[in-house]
């Protein structure tokens, strides 16, 4: 299983100097991606916003700056907003990335949790589901054609056209990002794509069912689900002990689930409801090495799922205790994790 982060790059949504905390944290956030890459773990998503509280607005450009600076970690966004933006000039960016960091380039598409990039590059909420199907219909054809013809409502027609560069890896890599609607969840199986299941709250177990329909999707459709990966994507914190990983994560994740559960009505978080979201069943993954590391293969076997992300830097996260968390996941959580899966699939 690869084991890895992904963040949105939280900054001050009420700082004075937006360009100089904007600065602040692409410099920390490459450090960050540097010391994943450094300590092995396998990827780095980084996710596409439009907000004051997320600074992250074009991940290509984040990532090909990261790409001369790792060795071996995957590069994806996470998430690639297809329905706002133009299919090939997101393949011609992500393709850019795979060339600079030598084939470790992937796109994480969806549609995206926050509607800000609609009205600001001009599209109407009404076609949020038409767009992003036409669209994913489109980035699929330029995927997988250096010639293109394509045709659709929302967007001109291409008919002959050559879109270059074309990446290093013969197919870049392509993810479909799901919250849980299992309309994406079919859709990404019935077209063969691998398939990213964000999971913020309740309990984990609880979506297991969706990995399942996706699987059937596939097998209805032709694909054989063994050769289909899936991923899991959560909020989590690593420290050397379990009590400081949970007051240390707890003001900045409550800060940030505050902010957007007052934009979508939901009612406040507190500390009785933060600590039951990181008991075994729950689905924060926070605590010492050896506590997250047993929660994930807890986990991958309700899932079996082939990638888990983590995201750590969330809200005004100390860069020093992110650091540190990386150094944990990297040289204590993964070895751990993957001696207990290579053990349970040879049956040692």
């Amino acid at each position: 299983m690869e084991l890895g982060l992904y963040t949105f790059a939280d900054v001050d949504p009420n700082a004075v100097n937006k360009g100089a905390e904007a600065a602040r944290r692409v410099k920390d956030l490459l450090e960050e991606i540097e010391l994943a890459d450094q300590v092995g773990l396998d990827v780095f998503g980084l996710g596409e916003h439009h907000r004051p509280d997320y600074m992250a607005s074009s991940p290509s450009t984040i990532l090909a700056a990261a790409a001369v600076k790792t060795k071996n970690i995957r590069l994806t966004s996470a998430v690639t907003v297809l329905s706002s933006d133009d299919p090939v000039r997101v393949f011609q960016q992500f393709a850019i990335v795979d060339l600079l960091s030598g084939g470790r380039a992937e796109i994480m598409a969806g549609r995206g949790s926050f509607i800000e990039s609609f009205p600001l590059f001009g599209y109407d909420l009404d076609d949020y589901d038409t767009l992003f199907a036409e669209k994913l219909d489109l980035l699929l054809a330029v995927r997988q054609n250096e010639i293109v013809n394509w045709s659709g409502e929302t967007r001109a027609p291409i008919s002959g056209r050559g879109v270059y560069p074309r990446p290093l890896q013969d197919l870049l890599p392509l993810w479909i990002a799901v919250g849980g609607t299992p309309q994406s969840v079919a859709r990404a199986g019935v077209l063969g794509l691998p398939l990213a299941l964000a999971i913020i709250g309740g309990q984990p177990h609880r979506f297991a069912p969706l990995f399942n329909l996706y699987r059937e999707s596939a097998k209805r459709a032709g694909h054989d689900p063994a050769t289909l990966k899936t991923s899991i994507n959560v909020h989590g914190f690593i420290a050397d002990t379990t009590e400081k990983a949970a007051d240390v994560f707890y003001g900045p994740q409550a800060e940030v689930m505050n902010r957007i559960g007052r934009e979508r009505g939901w009612g406040p978080t507190n500390r009785q409801h933060f600590d039951q979201s990181r008991a075994a069943d729950g689905a924060i993954f926070l605590g010492d090495p050896e506590t997250v590391a047993e929660k994930i293969v807890a986990h991958h076997k309700i899932f079996g799922n082939d990638r888990f992300l983590l995201q750590m830097a969330i809200g005004p996260m100390p860069h020093a205790e992110i650091m540190r968390g990386i150094e944990l996941y990297g040289t204590k959580v993964a070895p751990l994790v993957r001696k207990a899966l290579t053990h349970q699939e040879t049956g040692a």
